[in-house]
């Protein structure tokens, strides 16, 4: 496993000991490096959306955690935040959640002309995604499917 994803994998074991008890839904965890700087991206959620007062504490707890395990040898800068409006959405409960709304999804190479659907995610298994364009249902493979994410009509 390379450095990133063992890095990832150590933070959200940690992380989840500190956003259960809380009461958050813990939606993703991620180590980039970004203009010569590390960042450890952690994702929060809950019903009703995270404040800034859930980001805080949640922040505290985690950082003291990985002060103490100390799983990461590079320096990086800790975030902690809401993943956002439009957020990806990466697990099968991510789209369960997310039935009904309006998404994008981008697809790895052009399908039938097209590099992205834009409608309302209708169903999803291990085989596909259906999305509602303009009253009618596409069905696209998920092996074809580069990123979905919430597009919220604003």
């Amino acid at each position: 496993m390379a450095k990133k994803e063992t890095y990832e994998q150590v933070a959200t074991e940690l992380a989840l000991k500190v956003t259960e008890p809380l009461g958050l839904e813990l939606v993703d965890v991620e180590f980039v490096k970004e203009g010569g700087e590390y960042y450890l991206r952690v994702y929060i959620d809950k019903e009703g959306g995270v404040g800034i007062n859930d980001c805080e504490a949640a922040s505290r707890k985690i950082s003291d955690l990985l002060d103490e395990k100390d799983p990461i040898s590079e320096a990086y800068i800790l975030e902690v935040s809401s993943p956002g409006l439009f957020r990806v959405l990466k697990k099968d409960k991510d789209l369960e959640r997310s039935i009904g709304k309006t998404v994008l999804v981008k697809f790895f190479k052009a399908i039938d002309g097209e590099k992205q659907l834009r409608g309302e995610l209708e169903s999803f298994d291990s085989s596909g995604i259906s999305v509602k364009v303009d009253g009618t249902s596409r069905t696209v493979n998920r092996e074809n499917v580069a990123k979905i994410s919430l597009d919220p009509d604003l």
